[in-house]
C-alpha cells in the first residue's frame, strides 16, 4: 500500500485522485491532506479518509476549522506548513495538484525528503525545469506525470530508445474559442471563456485553455520531462480530446495514447506505475465517436503559445516571468479587473522589460517571480 500526500486536495485534480483512492482503497492510504482556503471541503475529506495530518495554508480558513473540528487528524496551518507536509515521513508518493507557482517549493521539498512525485503541477517545470529534473535525478526520484497529455507522452515512450525519437506532438482541444480572431475575443465575457467544450478543470487551468497559455506551459514542461529541444514539439489542435497526445519516431511511426477526457484515467496510471490496474473509469467507445479531427494552432490568435515557445527558448528567468505574469493577469481577468485580450498584453509587457538570467537557483527563481508579479499589477493600472 502506498502512503500518500495530496498537496490540493479540494481542488479539481485532488478531488478526482481522491476518486481514485476510493477505487483502490487497497491500494493507496491517505497520510496527508492538504488545501488552500477550502475548510468545509477539506473537513469532509479528513472526516472521509482520516489522514494523519492535514493542512490549510490559509491562516483565516485554517482557524474557522480548528475551532470546529475535534478528530485524531492534527490540524496545521500557513504556507511553512505546506512545504513541510510535502516532506511527510511516512508518504512514498507527493501528489503535486497545487495551483501555479506555489506548488514549486514543496515539490522541492518532497524531493530533497526522498518522495516521489506525481506531478500535476506543470508551473514547477515551467519556472524551475533545469532545477528541479536535475534534483530528482540526483537524488534517483520518479517524476511521473498527471496531466493527460504527459501521461500520453509518457506511455508511448515506453520501451522505446529515447535517442530515436524525432518529435513529441501535444495535442490541444483549441478551447471554446477555436476558430475565431482576435477582432471576435475582444469583449468575451468571463462565462464565455469558462465554457471548455470537452473538459471539466478548475477556473484558472480553463482561462489558460481558452488563451492556450496553457498548452504553453506544456510545452516548457515537455522539454524538461523528456529532454528534448523546443525544435523537436508541436502541438496539434483535436478538438475531440480523445488522443491526448503521440510521439514520432525517427522511422516515421507515430504512437499515439488515447482515452476518455476523465483525469482519473492518468492519475491512477501516474500512481500504480509500472503496474496497470483495473478501474471503473469510463472507455472509449470507437462506434459512437465517429471520428477524430485535428488543425494546425492559431498561434497568431492565441498568442499564448507563441510566448511560450518564446519564453522557452530564451530560457533562464524567463518562462518565470511569463508564468508569473499570467497568474496575475488571468486573477484579474475572473475578477473582472482585465479582458481577455489583456492577458496576451500584459505577458508581453512582462517579458518585454524583464531581466533574464541563466542557471538561476531558488532564491532568484522566488525574486523573479516577485518582480513578474509585481510589475504586472502596476501594468494593470493603466488599462
Amino acid at each position: 500500500m502506498k502512503n500518500l500526500v495530496i498537496l490540493g486536495s479540494t481542488g479539481s485534480i485532488g478531488t478526482q485522485t481522491l476518486d481514485v483512492v476510493r477505487e483502490h482503497p487497497d491500494l493507496f492510504h491517505v497520510s496527508v491532506l492538504v488545501a488552500n482556503r477550502s475548510d468545509e471541503l477539506l473537513e469532509k475529506q479528513i472526516e472521509e479518509f482520516q489522514p494523519q495530518l492535514a493542512v490549510l495554508s490559509d491562516e483565516e480558513a485554517y482557524s474557522r476549522l480548528r475551532q470546529r473540528y475535534s478528530g485524531k487528524t492534527e490540524l496545521v496551518g500557513g504556507r511553512q506548513a505546506v512545504i513541510e507536509a510535502a516532506a511527510y515521513p511516512e508518504a512514498q508518493v507527493v501528489v503535486t495538484s497545487l495551483m501555479g507557482f506555489a506548488g514549486l517549493e514543496p515539490t522541492l521539498a518532497a524531493l530533497e525528503a526522498g518522495k516521489d512525485i506525481a506531478l500535476a503541477n506543470k508551473e514547477t517545470l515551467v519556472v524551475a525545469g533545469e532545477l528541479v529534473m536535475s534534483k530528482a535525478k540526483e537524488l534517483g526520484r520518479a517524476i511521473l506525470p498527471v496531466d493527460s497529455e504527459h501521461c500520453a507522452l509518457f506511455q508511448c515512450l515506453q520501451g522505446q530508445d529515447r535517442k530515436a525519437v524525432e518529435k513529441l506532438i501535444l495535442t490541444a482541444s483549441g478551447g471554446p474559442f477555436r476558430g475565431r480572431k482576435a477582432e471576435e475575443l475582444t469583449n468575451v465575457s468571463k462565462k464565455d471563456v469558462l465554457a471548455h467544450p470537452t473538459w471539466n478543470m478548475g477556473q484558472k487551468i480553463t482561462v489558460d485553455s481558452a488563451s492556450l497559455v496553457n498548452k504553453g506551459l506544456e510545452v516548457i514542461e515537455a522539454r524538461w520531462l523528456y529532454d528534448v529541444s523546443y525544435d523537436q514539439i508541436q502541438v496539434v489542435v483535436h478538438p475531440q480530446s480523445i488522443v491526448h497526445s503521440m510521439v514520432q519516431y525517427q522511422d516515421g511511426t507515430v504512437m499515439a495514447q488515447l482515452g476518455c477526457t476523465d483525469m482519473r484515467l492518468p492519475i491512477q496510471y501516474a500512481l500504480t506505475y509500472p503496474d496497470r490496474v483495473a478501474s471503473h473509469f469510463p472507455r472509449v467507445d470507437f462506434y459512437e465517436l465517429g471520428k477524430l479531427t485535428f488543425e494546425k494552432p492559431d498561434m497568431e490568435t492565441f498568442r499564448g503559445l507563441k510566448l511560450a515557445f518564446e519564453a522557452g527558448r530564451t530560457g533562464g528567468t524567463m518562462p518565470c516571468i511569463m508564468n508569473g505574469a499570467n497568474e496575475v493577469a488571468v486573477e484579474a481577468f475572473l475578477k473582472g479587473q482585465a479582458g481577455f485580450l489583456d492577458i496576451y498584453r500584459l505577458i508581453e509587457k512582462a517579458m518585454e522589460a524583464g531581466q533574464v538570467e541563466y542557471k538561476p537557483d531558488l532564491e532568484r527563481l522566488l525574486a523573479a517571480d516577485k518582480w513578474a508579479r509585481d510589475y504586472t499589477r502596476k501594468q494593470l493600472a493603466q488599462i
